[in-house]
């Protein structure tokens, strides 16, 4: 019998130590590394200090460190102590303004032809269907592809991140003219799907009525299933991979020609990509279901997210099992809220099965109990909960100073300025922590602050406050990562950004 391993306990000091003499794998010394910084960012000397403001008539988008301002034009890197350009683009016609972006980070298990592919990436789409690849640290156009003269593009989202993404077309909408006249649109919009590393046309999809049927809204593609909603308040999800196997009328290759372009480039101006997957007949439906704000999909064993589409399951969310639709024990989830922002459910980022429920008041963290091969339905319990803290609700009935008794009409909302709620939730998987936004306008109004919880537990770590005050009536976003705050709201016509960095409080 092996003697047991003593799990010993290291200091930081001891740490950086076996690092530097090479003695643990990468794997355990980013784990390390990981866990010093997340006691760092614990430690009672430590606070993070606002570093920057920006503001911006545009929306302004943060990831993986970079802040893009006016329509992705400037770019400013967060690694350092201080935010600093990295680029900043010539001015832009109307016609050439970016309207969507992703990053591209390359991978690193893959050789490939170019060494500029190894490198950060923006993959850019302007508003003249043109598909830029850019380069994240100079700014420097790598590729561009020109889309369609057909089809108006405006949207970028990944399949599989890192690997697939896909151009989302507008809708096409009949005109008031076309109904008259009988005249009936078959292709409601069009999806490109790319490759990335090296960049790919994997395709053009068609959504027709042919194929999906009348009443399509909007279509998602995520993990290889597209999921298309209809105006039934019913959600469809197909195989992308058995689309494409089926319905692919021509394999294409950017910068080669096609058939089904009189033998003209693929991606070359003014011709683009043609659309050759077409869907010509009904393809089998993998899951249905009926939601009033569509469906999500996650946990283990697979369950999914809705709410039905009538009036009396208006702010409820029921969690079933995706195999046979069997609604979980205790799976209907109501916070009853009174308040002007709804609540917020999703499963949880870290991909543990687990599920967080966002009121203004309440915060469930929620873990589905299931056995594999079982005839009991799954059940939802709560891992833990966090609340607010706050005074005493004033008295519905108040009596003047004549005596005459005064009944309030209404109740105070959940979500009332003048009390702690919260706001906003993000979770820093590198440091398996939860940041939470709070507001709290009793002593001073439009104050907020930041609560770290310790994912596991909910345990509170520690607060941080905001120097700039939190306007509830505009949309505010939080990014946690790692050693930098991000903290962008919407101010009437004009966006502003301020970040905080982790400094050591000298006392």
């Amino acid at each position: 019998m092996a003697p047991l391993r003593r799990k010993s306990a290291f200091n930081a000091v001891e740490l950086l130590n076996q690092r530097s003499r090479g003695m643990r794998d990468a794997g355990t010394l980013h784990r390390l590394c990981l866990k010093i910084l997340r006691n760092i960012i614990l430690h009672e000397n430590r606070s993070f200090i606002k570093v920057w403001s920006k503001t911006s008539k545009s929306a302004i988008m943060y990831e993986s460190g970079r802040v893009y301002c006016e329509n992705y034009q400037n770019c400013y890197s967060c690694v350092h102590d201080q935010p600093q350009s990295l680029y900043k683009f010539p001015k832009r016609s109307k016609q050439q303004k970016i309207e969507d972006a992703l990053l591209c980070q390359s991978p690193l298990d893959k050789t490939l032809s170019s060494p500029s592919e190894h490198k950060p990436c923006l993959l850019a789409l302007t508003a003249d269907n043109w598909l830029c690849r850019i380069s994240a640290e100079t700014g420097k156009e790598l590729q561009r592809v020109y889309l369609s003269p057909k089809y108006k593009f405006r949207y970028l989202a990944w399949n599989v991140l890192q690997e697939t993404f896909y151009v989302k077309s507008v809708q096409n909408k009949e005109t008031p003219l076309a109904r008259q006249a009988g005249i009936s649109q078959n292709a409601v919009m069009h999806l490109a799907i790319f490759h990335v590393f090296p960049l790919q046309i994997v395709g053009i999809l068609e959504i027709n009525k042919k194929g999906f049927g009348s009443g399509v809204t909007d279509v998602v593609l995520s993990q290889g299933v597209l999921a298309v909603s209809y105006s039934n308040k019913s959600v469809k999800l197909y195989s992308l991979e058995h689309i494409v196997q089926r319905y692919l009328t021509e394999e294409l290759t950017l910068g080669q020609q096609s058939s089904l372009l009189g033998h003209k480039t693929v991606g070359d101006a003014p011709f683009g990509i043609p659309a050759n997957i077409q869907v010509t007949d009904l393809p089998p439906v993998l899951f249905e279901a009926f939601s009033h704000n569509g469906i999500q999909i996650g946990g283990y064993p697979w369950h999914y997210i809705y709410t039905p589409p009538h009036k009396k399951h208006r702010g409820t969310h029921h969690i079933a099992s995706l195999k046979d639709s069997t609604l979980a024990t205790n799976g209907v989830q109501n916070m009853n809220c009174c308040s002007l922002e709804t609540d917020v459910i999703f499963f949880h980022p870290a991909d543990s099965g687990r599920v967080i429920h966002v009121g203004p008041t309440t915060i469930n963290v929620l873990k589905i109990i299931s056995e594999l091969n079982s005839p009991l339905p799954s059940e939802v319990a709560e891992d833990f909960s966090l609340s607010t803290h706050r005074s005493n609700p004033s008295p519905r009935v108040t009596v003047t100073s004549s005596g005459r008794a005064v009944r309030s009409r209404f109740h105070q909302l959940d979500d009332d300025p003048m009390q702690e709620t919260f706001r906003l939730l993000e979770y820093e998987d590198e440091l398996d922590l939860l940041a939470i936004g709070v507001t709290n306008g009793e002593d001073e109004e439009g104050r907020a602050l930041i609560q770290l919880h310790d994912n596991q537990t909910g345990r509170l770590q520690r607060k941080i406050d905001l120097v700039e005050p939190w306007d509830e009536t505009y949309p505010q976003e939080l990014f946690f990562d790692k050693d930098t705050i991000v903290h962008i709201e919407q101010k009437s016509s004009n966006f502003c950004c301020h970040v905080y960095k982790l400094r050591t409080i000298r006392k």
